[in-house]
């Protein structure tokens, strides 16, 4: 059994190939992707080659953990049943080209297990559901109290916001200086950092990915505030120690999502407390990865691209 597939050769050099997929067992499930998402985050620090190492890190790999598909088939212990629609967060059946995400290519290899059946309705706004439970997985921490600021209006921001006034926050104040990016906001306000003058904010979430601005968030925080790192930092973070001392902030890091975090932002999707609409703006057959990866990555334009993988696209 074989697959088209999304292969980063190295840092920059994408092609798509040709892959042998690992033999199912009865515990796996073999799904055919419709639809996957290009992350703006991880995906850009393994196209740029600035991904810090850890375990199972390499060239060549396939990207993607953001993935909608139907089974195809459907291993005796695998859980599933064929024909049902599935978001599959990454894959690793692809032999010596490493699935570090594994999620972008037409068909796939995975343990049933792995996969969350999802409601065909949600279609090829099912790819969001992991950045909608890396949301929640920020915002439902133990203690966690849900932000007043979010630094970033790209998606993942404009989660996080949605969700805060899911849960019954109060809306909260978002800090986006591309004006291009500055719309779509819907219960809650979108500014420039210098139109706002507020010093106490009690939670800040930074999702800008920008090391730069601990100083700057410390000095809007209320004292004892909190600041949740929710975003993917790729150079060291530092902060002047005396006005941290006189505001004793608190410093969280909200690491990736887990199994119940992407079930509770499915549930919440398809109850329609959680809307996913307006976050998919562009879109590209696979035939058209070389095109779709460097828009995704450099076009302040492009909140989500999607690879279509199904025959027809």
């Amino acid at each position: 059994m074989t697959t088209t597939a999304v292969v980063f050769a190295q840092p920059g050099q994408l092609r798509l190939e040709r892959l042998e997929l690992t033999p199912p067992g009865p515990e796996d499930v073999v799904v055919d992707i419709d639809w996957s998402g290009i992350s703006t985050g991880t995906e850009r620090l393994l196209w740029t080659g600035r991904m810090p190492s850890f375990p199972g890190m390499g060239y060549p790999l396939v990207p993607g953990y953001e993935s909608v598909g139907r089974v195809a088939i459907a291993g005796a212990r695998s859980g599933l049943q064929e024909g049902a629609t599935v978001f599959v967060p990454g894959a690793n059946c692809y032999g010596p080209v490493r699935g570090l995400f594994g999620g972008a290519a037409a068909r796939i290899v995975v343990p049933g297990a792995r996969v969350v059946p999802i409601a065909a309705a949600l279609a090829e706004r099912g790819v969001l559901l992991a950045l909608a439970a890396t949301a929640y997985h920020a915002l439902a921490a133990s203690p966690a109290q849900l932000p007043q600021l979010i630094v970033g209006h790209g998606v993942l921001g404009r989660l996080i916001a949605r969700l805060t006034l899911a849960l019954g926050g109060e809306p909260p104040v978002v800090w986006e200086t591309d004006t291009g990016r500055a719309d779509g906001a819907v219960g809650y306000c979108v500014c420039h950092p210098d139109a706002d003058t507020r010093q106490d904010y009690r939670a800040i979430y930074d999702v800008s990915g920008d090391a730069s601005l601990l100083d700057r968030l410390i000095a809007r925080l209320a004292p004892q505030g909190e600041i949740v790192l929710a975003g993917f930092y790729s150079e060291p973070l530092s902060f002047l120690f005396p006005p941290a001392f006189k505001r004793e902030p608190r410093l969280r890091v909200a690491a990736e999502f887990k199994e119940p975090d992407l079930r509770e932002a499915k549930g919440l999707a398809e109850s329609g407390a959680l809307s996913l609409d307006g976050l998919i703006t562009h879109r590209h057959p696979a035939a058209e990865a070389a095109l779709a990866y460097p828009t995704a990555f450099g076009d302040p334009r492009c909140l989500k691209m999607i690879l279509d993988w199904r025959p027809d696209a």
